[in-house]
């Protein structure tokens, strides 16, 4: 049976055609969930898209950290549900306590929409095991808000633990504490992602098909489970 992988649409939400269509392109079934839902369906897998949900007002992903269905996606991904959440979607995840740190304005205070060059660090998790670890990819970033920051012992545990991602290389598009592009949780299940590699999955739209590695590994990793 193909997996489901569902992507959640909130109001301001301006990726989630594309991730939509990433999921199909790699091979699994794309399932449209709405922000007002009460629960996931019967999905294996969702993906928090890019934008600015509910205009990014008090912080970007605060409000949509309340949406009726993230009552239903928090415990499920802290049960093991995979969860990519890339952009808007990663401030989600940091919002909803399900990552460390935050996602805070750009440290030139402008917003950045660029190919980027990323180095991948762990290919581990349910989102990057078809890449290989010290892997160079490059994908459109797009953000004003996407300086990760933590406390110095939360990153020393990321690095000790292997739980950062991926980093920018080429030159850091937003001050991003240690050039990080993206997190994982411990389990490896919950990943925030700042670049759009939805928006890289084939050599006519993007500027490489790098991204589609995130859509077939977590098919890769469905199938075989």
């Amino acid at each position: 049976m193909t997996p489901r992988v569902g992507v959640i649409t909130f109001p301001g939400s301006l990726d989630d055609r594309d991730a939509l269509r990433a999921i199909d392109y790699a091979g699994a079934d794309p399932v449209a969930l709405w922000h007002g839902d009460d629960s996931l369906g019967a999905v294996d897998a969702v993906v928090l898209p890019g934008g600015f949900s509910y205009g990014d007002y008090l912080r970007c992903g605060a409000i949509a950290r309340f949406s009726p269905i993230m009552a239903a996606l928090i415990p499920a991904a802290k049960d093991g549900l995979p969860v990519l959440g890339i952009c808007n979607g990663f401030q989600v995840l940091c919002e909803a306590h399900l990552l460390p740190g935050a996602l805070t304005r750009n440290d030139h205070r402008h917003f950045v929409c660029r190919d980027q060059r990323l180095r991948i660090e762990s290919n581990t998790t349910a989102w990057t095991a078809d890449y290989q670890v010290g892997e160079e990819i490059l994908v459109p970033i797009k953000n004003g808000e996407g300086c990760y920051i933590a406390e110095e012992s939360v990153l020393d545990e990321l690095e000790r633990s292997g739980r950062v991602l991926a980093r920018y290389v080429g030159g850091n598009p937003n001050g991003s504490y240690r050039d990080i592009a993206g997190i994982t949780n411990e389990a490896g299940n919950i990943v925030g992602l700042m670049p759009h590699p939805e928006h890289a999955i084939d050599d006519l739209t993007g500027p490489s098909s790098d991204g589609l590695g995130f859509f077939t590994s977590i098919l890769h990793r469905l199938v075989s489970a």
